[in-house]
């Protein structure tokens, strides 16, 4: 987020992952729009890897509840994507459907949930971006295009090279993939086999999460089921 107050980067992940939110939001974030002026963060450990490549004061490491306006957000994004969600999971366990002890059932809803959860993430950032701020105007007029001079991808490396520098330069290392369940399958041929006859019959995941957010929650509970079926055959 940038002194215009408009969100320029997220991503949804199965566990917090350092090299998951350096590649997929600061990376991608700082190469569009240039360097922060600050870049503030609470005192969780999963923004280290952020921190060791900005190389930049100031940064800032507060409390959750002190990191203002975004912080500010997630009850609405709780209210829009999360709570209906996880309203549906809970079902599903009452109703003894799923069993989250599970290692492939947990892999499954993790990974369907984290794409119901971008599509309707993606929304809320759409919006909040096009909306009118009191006295300052719309956050996507503000941003414009970032700084005049843009930073170059070969001073922020890939996650992977990252890492490696953290590593030789700190003397710990971070966890380099992060999942909610094992990954069940033996090759890339049988993921492709599984994702296939779900991608057929729902291509649409849209209108899944439509159905979920409006207290529909049957499409949502079908969708799951039909996965765990079907990665299980194919694992």
């Amino acid at each position: 987020m940038d002194t215009a107050r408009k969100l320029v980067q997220n991503t949804s992940m199965p566990a917090k992952n350092n090299l998951a939110i350096y590649e997929e939001v600061y990376r991608p974030a700082v190469t569009h729009y240039g360097m922060w002026d600050q870049l503030r963060v609470d005192h969780g450990k999963e923004f280290y890897l952020c921190l060791y490549m900005q190389q930049r004061q100031p940064y800032l490491q507060t409390q959750s509840t002190r990191n203002h306006t975004v912080e500010r957000m997630w009850p609405e994004i709780n209210n829009r994507v999360n709570y209906p969600l996880k309203e549906a999971l809970i079902q599903l366990q009452d109703q003894e459907a799923i069993d989250m002890e599970d290692s492939l059932t947990r892999f499954c809803t993790s990974n369907l949930t984290c794409q119901m959860c971008q599509i309707g993430i993606n929304r809320f950032v759409q919006s909040w971006n096009a909306h009118g701020i009191p006295e300052r105007g719309i956050p996507n007029h503000l941003a414009g295009t970032g700084t005049p001079r843009q930073i170059t991808t070969d001073l922020l490396p890939d996650a992977t090279v990252a890492a490696d520098m953290y590593h030789r330069d700190m003397g710990s290392s971070l966890t380099r993939v992060s999942s909610f369940g094992s990954v069940p399958f033996l090759s890339e041929a049988d993921k492709v086999r599984a994702e296939q006859p779900f991608a057929h019959y729902y291509p649409h995941l849209s209108v899944i999460f439509d159905s979920a957010v409006n207290y529909n929650y049957a499409p949502f509970k079908e969708a799951l089921i039909y996965l765990i079926d079907v990665t299980n055959t194919c694992s």
